[in-house]
C-alpha cells in the first residue's frame, strides 16, 4: 500500500482571496515504511509575502514589503518556478496514493486550487487521511497540534524552529505511524516494497523448493520406533 505524507507552506489561509502555495514537501511510505523517496519544491507565488506568514515559515524574505536580505536558512522565492511549471511533476509523484496530511482540509483546498488554475485534475478529498482528525478522535480534549503529538509520542522535533514542508512531512510520518498503532502496526508481517520501479516484492517466508535433509540419526530413529511399539496399537503415534 502506497501512501504519501504531505505538507505545504503558503502565503496565508485562503486561496480564493489570493493566497498561494510556496512550498510542498512529501515523503513516500510503502506499507507504513518510508522508502526514502521524497518530493520537495519551493514555488514562486507571484505575489507579496505577508509578514504574518513569513513569521511562521521564514520563506520568501525577497517578497516582503520592503524586501529583506535572506538570513542563513531562509529561502528566496523570486528565482523559484511557478506552480504551472511543477504541477504535473507533483501530480506524477503522488500518483493515486492516499495522502496523509495534518489538517487535510487546509492543504487540500490549496492543492486543488493550484491544480484547477493550471487545468490539471483536482485530487478527490476522500484520498486524504487527516491525522488531525485521527488525533482528536484518539485523544479527545487534548492538544492535537503536530508539536503536541510529538511530545505525546516522544518524537524529536527539536529542528522544527520554523515550519518547513519537508521536515514537517518527516515528523508527521512518525506521528502517523504512532497514531495508527506504532511504527510496525502489523508487526512487519505485511509485504514490503522496492519502490524504484514501482514493483512490490513480498518478504513473507516461502516454502523451500527442496526440503532440508533430516538431522535425526539412524540410531535415534530406531530408538523412537521401539518406543512407539511399546505404546500399543491405540497409541496416538499409530494413528497419526
Amino acid at each position: 500500500m502506497r501512501e504519501i505524507v504531505l505538507d505545504t507552506e503558503t502565503t496565508g489561509f485562503d486561496p480564493e482571496t489570493g493566497d498561494r502555495i510556496v512550498e510542498i514537501g512529501a515523503i513516500e511510505l510503502w506499507n507504513h515504511v518510508a522508502t526514502g523517496e521524497t518530493y520537495h519544491q519551493y514555488i514562486n507565488p507571484q505575489r507579496m509575502m505577508p509578514a504574518e506568514a513569513f513569521g511562521v515559515h521564514g520563506i520568501g524574505p525577497d517578497l516582503l514589503d520592503p524586501p529583506q536580505q535572506p538570513q542563513p536558512g531562509q529561502v528566496t522565492l523570486k528565482d523559484k518556478p511557478v506552480f504551472s511549471l511543477i504541477g504535473q511533476t507533483f501530480r506524477d509523484f503522488i500518483g493515486d496514493a492516499k495522502l496523509v496530511i495534518h489538517n487535510a482540509a487546509f492543504d487540500m483546498k490549496f492543492l486543488n486550487a493550484e491544480l484547477r488554475w493550471i487545468g490539471l485534475p483536482e485530487i478527490p478529498f476522500e484520498r486524504a487521511i487527516d491525522t488531525l482528525a485521527i488525533a482528536r478522535r484518539n485523544f479527545p480534549g487534548s492538544p492535537a497540534t503536530l508539536d503536541a503529538l510529538c511530545r505525546r509520542f516522544g518524537i524529536d522535533n527539536s529542528n522544527r524552529v520554523l515550519h518547513g514542508a519537508l521536515l514537517d512531512s518527516e515528523i508527521l510520518a512518525e506521528v502517523y505511524l504512532e497514531l495508527i498503532g506504532g511504527k510496525q502496526p502489523d508487526f512487519g508481517l505485511s509485504a514490503v516494497v522496492s519502490s524504484g520501479a514501482g514493483t512490490i516484492e513480498s518478504w513473507r517466508p516461502h516454502p523451500r523448493p527442496t526440503a532440508l535433509p533430516p538431522r535425526i540419526t539412524d540410531d535415534e530413529r530406531a530408538a523412537h520406533d521401539a518406543f512407539v511399539e511399546k505404546l500399543g496399537e491405540k497409541a496416538l503415534w499409530k494413528r497419526a
